[in-house]
């Protein structure tokens, strides 16, 4: 299963703190504005994402058909092909697909309770 980009999607307090934070670290904004109350922050090819009040908890997130770059993969697994995979293997996941193609995304919990984010955007 190709999965795409991953990174870690920290629910933050105060996400102007936590940018300073990450930049001490030697991350960058990558994408996301503190207007919009989240920050993609990147070192190398890590990734982490920074929301303000946008849900409870951390989240493992894959972004299927994307690189660590936000490039177009060639060879990537749709998320519908992934919920379907999913759905056969006895996996419970909250889908939320509207359409045949393009962007969807899906939850789900990996059998310590840590919630993962499967969120295609192309």
């Amino acid at each position: 299963m190709k999965l795409g980009a991953f990174s870690i999607s920290l629910s933050v307090k105060n996400l102007e703190v936590s940018k300073n934070f990450y930049e001490t670290l030697g991350f960058e904004v990558f994408a996301g504005a503190l207007a919009q109350k989240y920050l993609i922050m990147k070192n190398g090819d890590s990734l982490i994402g920074l929301f303000e009040a946008m849900f409870e908890g951390n989240l493992l997130t894959f972004n299927p058909g994307w690189d660590q770059n936000a490039q177009a993969l060639k060879d990537w697994n749709d998320v519908r092909e992934i919920a379907k995979h999913l759905e056969e293997n006895g996996i419970k996941a909250n889908v939320q697909i509207d359409n045949e193609s393009g962007p969807g995304s899906l939850t789900l919990q990996d059998p310590d309770g840590n919630m993962i984010l499967i969120d295609q955007h192309r």
